[in-house]
């Protein structure tokens, strides 16, 4: 399988079927790891960069999550084959503008990506669909097991895991939720839970990380330290926090019905309306609108099948995604009307709309 097979198949975050938890719409686990007695990739020779690129890949090709995995130098990559990975969230911004040395290893069902000559030596992560922060733990430990007896990981025995930003040290491990917050958005409460998370020792970010923004009403919330404290108790204690945050908004959502249910209905009335009619989008307008009819399924406006729908729709909805489908460079302009016209088509055949208050149509 090449990248671009790879990139033409559904993965389990465009079919999210199998989530249970609406408001969670992705699990993501990652660690970070470095090769004892070699510098880290920001102070290391192109030549060393290759050297550790190649062993890295060896010993990934013998464990068993990644034998049927692609694998890829940055440099082999196109501009919009980076763009459409970081899309997906399988490589960071950061690595698709990486020196040469750098590398990626996907799994074929795009669930288990490592990323080579990041900022470390290693960046693996598991994602998964839905709240699953126990189930993507299993799974990344157990190929980080698998690596550790192929490679000699830098480690502390009062550090923990060496890393290149100190941030990173002890377990090496950030753990994160992408969450569909439309609800505390919409009743302005937003600011205060972010001050509250990062209270708790945990960071909230946008679609794609630091720097990014929310677009479609969609949070990361990450543990902010990993020294400390072990893998299972970060879980835990992220966790927790997610819990509380979905409470916060079924409550947010709940009051929005009961003090004003037609505003709120029509936000997503008009949001349909223009998805099945518009001849000119930008992905955050499409992102914002997409959020919006999200809304509606979990409140019962559209039917629960119409689900994966959305959610496929929010990652092909990205530039990369509709520039891919035509195969050449596009202006934004362009992408913008090739995104409604994509939308367009989409909605011509999408479930209508059932508003009820109290009961009533």
């Amino acid at each position: 399988m090449t990248i671009a097979s790879l990139l033409s198949t559904p993965s389990e975050l465009t079919d999210t079927a199998s989530s249970k938890c609406p408001i969670v719409l992705m699990t993501r686990i990652r660690l970070a790891r470095n090769l004892a007695g070699r510098s880290f990739p920001g102070w290391s020779q192109e030549a060393q960069r290759a050297e550790v690129l190649e062993v890295c890949r060896e010993a990934l090709a013998g464990t068993a999550p990644m034998k049927r995995s692609v694998k890829a130098a940055v440099s082999e990559l196109t501009d919009l084959q980076k763009q459409i990975l970081v899309e997906r969230h399988l490589i960071s911004r950061e690595l698709s503008g990486s020196k040469d040395g750098a590398g990626v290893v996907i799994n074929k069902d795009q669930t288990v990506s490592v990323m080579i000559n990041e900022e470390d030596h290693l960046r693996i992560q598991v994602l998964r669909a839905g709240f699953q922060l126990k189930k993507a733990w299993s799974v990344i430990n157990a190929l980080d097991s698998e690596l550790e007896e192929r490679l000699d990981y830098a480690y502390s025995s009062k550090l923990g895991y060496l890393t290149a930003c100190p941030t990173n040290l002890g377990t090496g491990m950030r753990a994160s939720a992408m969450m569909h917050l439309p609800a505390l958005v919409i009743s302005g409460q937003m600011e205060k839970v972010v001050r509250a998370v990062n209270q708790l020792g945990m960071v909230v970010r946008g679609l794609f990380g630091e720097g990014s923004d929310a677009s479609g009403s969609i949070f990361q919330i990450s543990n902010q330290t990993t020294l400390g404290e072990s893998e299972e108790e970060i879980i835990k204690r992220l966790g927790s926090v997610l819990e509380s945050i979905i409470e916060h908004e079924l409550n947010a959502r709940a009051k929005l019905i009961e003090t004003d249910a037609p505003k709120l209905h029509d936000k997503i009335g008009r949001a349909y309306g223009i998805l099945q009619n518009s001849h000119l989008l930008t992905s955050t307008e499409a992102m914002n609108l997409l959020s919006l009819l999200r809304l509606g399924i979990d409140l019962n406006v559209f039917p629960e099948d119409c689900r994966t729908i959305i959610d496929r729709l929010f990652i092909e909805a990205q530039p990369g995604h509709i520039q891919n489908a035509v195969q050449h460079d596009l202006e934004s302009v362009q992408r913008d009307v090739l995104r409604a016209d994509k939308l367009r088509t989409e909605f011509a055949t999408f479930a209508k709309p059932t508003f009820t208050i109290n009961g009533q149509n």
